[in-house]
């Protein structure tokens, strides 16, 4: 039977995704028309609707910004996503890629990766770096569910998570630091986090392999329910335990991997931004918290971009020093407000 609640809960769902389509609207408009050369928002629309526009605005928008743009809102996404995944795995809401080293270990590969083959080949492709970024990120990954295995406290987990972050950034330092080729050198900016360089091939790639990921969740997402209640739960009604939990683990690694080996490691969103939205939401439903997390992603990885680049023009800031300014504290009131539950 309907309750009284439920209409008023489907219009206030509706209401959060509005607004979380507002602001990833909003913050691409911006950072396509802010920068070191205005835009007006007039030729934007012109140049998108093909009409004739400003030959230089023209090249700005399609050739650095759109790109850079649409990368920002899509890998951030799906980072968002991978939090998700992960906070589900572990039933921990400080889980993430980047706190559990996943993506520090995806940055290790991806850098050596470059640094091996740079010279051994002429290009090397979008493929390649995904491909390279998801070895790091599985090996990584076994770290942490060997840890798991061995400690039963979360939060030492935490801690072995970040532990490999370090090993795996010291080694990733030491190698872009004594690499000799200049285009190796210039992976220190990308070993930073930046969604700059992005361009229209590595746009389509992302999108392809993302969106992928993206189906495949959303094809989980009564398996997430049923495992959110427990596994014993989860189990009674007919759930294979084991690869639903390999698949958590393939699709997050997935997802973590291609933001890393086009934007390098960012910080905080996949614990944040899952926080948040289940805020706004004020529901953990996997159907309703699976989009919102992308949505929720791509603006707030919008803003932070835009922050990036603008704050301290001409000098752009990584993209996780943004990131870290807002993620951080919320953090920080997760684990407050963890213990006062406890308590």
């Amino acid at each position: 039977m309907m309750t009284k609640n439920n209409p008023d809960k489907k219009r206030w769902y509706t209401f959060a995704f509005l607004i979380l389509i507002l602001l990833a609207l909003v913050f691409l408009a911006m950072n396509i028309c802010i920068g070191s050369v205005s835009i007006p928002l007039g030729e934007l629309f012109t140049i998108l609707g093909k009409g004739q526009a400003d030959e230089t605005f023209s090249n700005i928008i399609m050739d650095v910004r759109f790109p850079r743009t649409l990368a920002a809102a899509v890998l951030g996404g799906a980072l968002a996503l991978s939090g998700y995944l992960l906070q589900t795995f572990f039933h921990n809401p400080i889980a993430g890629p980047f706190i559990l080293g996943i993506s520090s270990g995806a940055k290790l590969v991806v850098a050596l990766t470059m640094v091996f083959l740079a010279g051994r080949m002429a290009y090397i492709s979008s493929f390649m770096l995904i491909g390279a970024a998801f070895v790091g990120a599985m090996i990584s990954m076994g770290f942490v569910l060997l840890i798991s295995r061995v400690l039963n406290q979360m939060s030492m987990l935490i801690v072995g998570g970040v532990m490999i972050g370090y090993i795996c950034s010291a080694i990733t330092d030491f190698v872009v630091t004594f690499a000799e080729d200049s285009d190796i050198v210039n992976l220190h900016n990308w070993s930073l986090g930046s969604f700059s360089g992005i361009t229209w091939e590595n746009v389509w790639v992302m999108s392809i392999v993302v969106f992928a990921a993206l189906f495949c969740v959303f094809l989980l997402s009564k398996p997430i329910s049923a495992y959110q209640m427990g596994e014993s739960y989860a189990q009674n009604m007919g759930l294979n335990i084991r690869l639903f939990r390999a698949l958590l683990v393939l699709l997050s690694s997935v997802l973590s991997a291609t933001v890393t080996a086009f934007a390098g490691p960012v910080s905080f969103v996949g614990i944040a931004v899952p926080h948040l939205v289940k805020g706004l939401f004020k529901t953990s439903r996997p159907i309703l918290m699976i989009p919102a997390c992308f949505l929720g992603g791509a603006a707030f990885c919008l803003l932070c971009d835009l922050l990036a680049r603008v704050l301290f023009a001409p000098v752009e800031l990584s993209i996780s020093t943004v990131t870290a300014v807002f993620g951080a504290p919320v953090v920080i009131y997760i684990l407050i407000h963890r213990k006062r539950e406890r308590g």
